[in-house]
């Protein structure tokens, strides 16, 4: 599928793997809605993408606020009538022994990784949903294929995510909207 004439939401969209994903996105013809907490690398992307002749929406967003995801869709829905794609990207990382792990790092990177994700998917698909079709792509990791050392945390929350994704899959295959995930090695981004 060339996503041509179609509508995407990515987050984390700011900068790394999300700033890749959307201006490919906007190359291949779709206009992108670049949700991110980071607003300075958003407008650059926006910059990017109107240059290529293609729309594009900043919206800050937190993925694990409801009320950030809520105006996230609401704001895509106002501007270009619909979503196509949702590109769950927004995602962070830290490393720590499992022992020597806080709490408030585990929590982090489950609100982020896991939880932004289910926010993020269950508002879209409500308005996918609506429309009959859809396509969901969720960014987990590697880690979430056999573990990673000092990566507990992180290895957890992305096999959340791939838990997520094989039910969705399931549940929105009724809509024609298709679910998938990919799981990406080390990638170096700027911080």
């Amino acid at each position: 599928m060339r996503p041509s004439h179609k509508i995407a939401i990515v987050t984390g969209a700011g900068k790394g793997i999300g700033r890749a994903i959307s201006l490919r996105l906007a190359r291949e013809g779709a206009d992108v809605v670049i949700a991110d907490v980071d607003q300075k690398g958003a407008h650059k992307v926006a910059e990017e993408i109107k240059q290529m002749g293609r729309r594009s929406l900043v919206l800050k967003t937190d993925v694990t606020k409801v009320e950030d995801v809520k105006n996230m869709v609401e704001k895509t829905i106002e501007e270009f009538g619909r979503i196509d794609i949702l590109v769950n990207n927004a995602g962070v990382s830290s490393m720590a022994p499992v022992v020597d792990l806080e709490e408030k790092e585990w929590d982090v990177n489950m609100n982020v990784n896991a939880k932004g994700q289910f926010l993020c998917s269950r508002a879209v698909a409500k308005q996918m949903t609506k429309q009959k079709s859809g396509k969901i792509i969720n960014n987990a990791s590697l880690a979430a294929k056999r573990g990673a050392l000092f990566l507990g945390h992180y290895s957890a929350s992305k096999f959340a995510v791939l838990g997520l994704t094989y039910t969705m899959a399931i549940e929105l295959a009724p809509y024609n909207i298709t679910v998938n995930a990919v799981c990406p090695g080390i990638v170096e981004t700027e911080t």
